[in-house]
């Protein structure tokens, strides 16, 4: 073996994406000490995700200081990639779940931060912006970060104020025509591994409002906003994001990036793949490991397993995935490129169990494919 690549996905829980390329690459460079080792940690747009294309493609760390979910100073960061050009920005870091602790919500949290830290990287000069939901405490459709991005929301006695989840309702008004000149050419990618629509049984608020500590009245107060929201974006900018899968991600965020920065939804793989320009690193490569948490009919809609081995079998490169689990009805992923899949829980033990066995039992399979490949080598 002259050159593996390693791309995997982190099992959510047990070992994140960065665990589990230090443990591949510990077992290739044990047994082929020669071999080239590419390590490429994903990140899903959640907490992390900053990180992880740092380690990819290297770059630096910006500190920033913004705001968080109640409009509070904190210390938040985003990523300029080593090409200089391209800013990574996780919303989780301003936005995030843990941020507001027990002060959950999403009547009154706000992505305001999210768009200082946009305005931040364009001001460094970035002409790509990629920003990862997940793990979000608003639904505020992304008005907060619309708002410091200097466009103006209004209520019917034409006051100005800057929306979060508990007055969304009250939009009557959108005027973008002070929105920062500094975005202007700027391409800006979202990360967006859900397609929930941005409102209704399977929205924004019904979905992920209770995570966020709605309960069931706030769950419609937080909807009925929403298709407010939708309303006004539809008159004013004239935009309808009733039907756009993934507008309901993030608390709306994903419809707010359309309609407010006329972002592309991308999914996370995707994004990682073309940033880390994929097809040029697999050149020469006899092998690419990757894998995630659990394989199952979901992973065939194009999460990372799936998008790696779509664009390997494009260059002729075998994909062996290692996953925690596999269900039944999988077998169309070997049409999609997926050479093999192993499982790394020996015995059938309940999760519970098992997640508490994940390094040891990565580590193992690892080493006993590796075994099987030298041998044959």
């Amino acid at each position: 073996m002259k050159k593996i690549v390693l791309i995997p996905d982190s099992f959510k829980g047990t070992l994140s994406s960065e665990e589990i390329c230090g443990i591949m690459s510990e077992g290739v460079r044990k047994h082929f000490p020669d071999c080239e080792v590419v390590s490429i940690p994903v990140a899903d747009g959640g907490e992390g995700s900053v990180q992880c294309f740092l380690n990819a493609v290297g770059g630096e760390r910006i500190a920033e200081t913004v705001k968080n979910p109640y409009f509070e100073d904190t210390e938040s960061f985003y990523g300029i990639l080593e090409d200089g050009e391209t800013a990574v920005i996780e919303m989780a870091s301003c936005a995030g779940l843990p941020l507001v602790e027990n002060r959950k919500n999403p009547l009154k949290t706000t992505t305001y931060g999210v768009g200082q830290l946009i305005l931040a990287a364009a001001r460094k000069g970035c002409e790509k912006i990629i920003i990862g939901l997940g793990g979000s405490c608003t639904n505020d459709g992304g008005c907060g970060a619309a708002s410091a991005l200097g466009v103006k929301f209004y209520d019917k006695y034409g006051n100005g104020f800057i929306p979060v989840g508990g007055t969304l309702k009250d939009i009557v008004k959108i005027d973008m025509s002070e929105r920062a000149e500094e975005l202007e050419g700027i391409e800006i990618i979202t990360m967006c591994d859900i397609d929930n629509p941005m409102f209704g049984e399977q929205g924004a608020a019904y979905v992920f409002g209770p995570q966020k500590g709605a309960d069931p009245k706030m769950v419609e107060e937080l909807d009925d906003g929403l298709r407010q929201l939708n309303r006004i974006i539809k008159e004013d900018l004239g935009i309808d994001l009733t039907d756009t899968p993934g507008g309901g991600a993030a608390g709306a965020m994903g419809a707010g990036m359309i309609a407010f920065l006329g972002s592309n939804l991308q999914m996370g793989i995707e994004t990682v793949l073309n940033t880390v320009e994929f097809e040029k690193v697999i050149e020469g490569a006899d092998m690419v490991f990757t894998g995630e948490g659990k394989i199952d009919t979901q992973s065939l809609r194009g999460k990372v397993v799936i998008g790696v081995a779509r664009r390997a079998k494009l260059k002729n490169v075998p994909v062996t995935a290692i996953v925690g689990g596999a269900e039944e009805g999988i077998d169309a992923i070997y049409d999609m490129g997926v050479t093999a899949v192993f499982t790394i829980n020996r015995l059938p033990q309940d999760f519970s169990v098992s997640c508490g066995k994940s390094r040891e039992n990565m580590r193992d399979t690892v080493d006993n494919i590796l075994r099987f490949m030298k041998a044959m080598s």
